[in-house]
């Protein structure tokens, strides 16, 4: 269980890296404003807000839950374990 929300983790990590980065600046809209090429990008003058905001939320909430879970698992280990329950073995000495 911990190894497959450990892959998730790793997945979204690097999900959330690639989205953060695509993401345009706050200083970029000045130039939709006076009139540079903002209306031929991509996703058009404010598609890609609203479209990236909405994936980074929702990477972000992953991440936040199996940063927890992670977090959980590592905190609640198990007291029980296989070499403790079997008794150690008896060596026989040569007479």
């Amino acid at each position: 269980m911990t190894t497959l929300i450990t892959a998730i983790h790793v997945t979204v990590c690097i999900l959330l890296i690639l989205i953060v980065l695509l993401q345009s600046g706050k200083g970029a809209e000045m130039g939709v404003s006076i009139g540079g090429g903002g209306s031929q990008t991509l996703f058009g003058a404010s598609g890609p807000a609203t479209l990236l905001t909405k994936l980074t939320t929702g990477v972000a909430i992953v991440f936040m839950v199996t940063s927890l879970t992670l977090a959980y698992f590592s905190g609640h280990k198990s007291d029980t374990s296989v070499i403790t329950s079997n008794p150690a073995p008896v060596e026989q000495t040569a007479e």
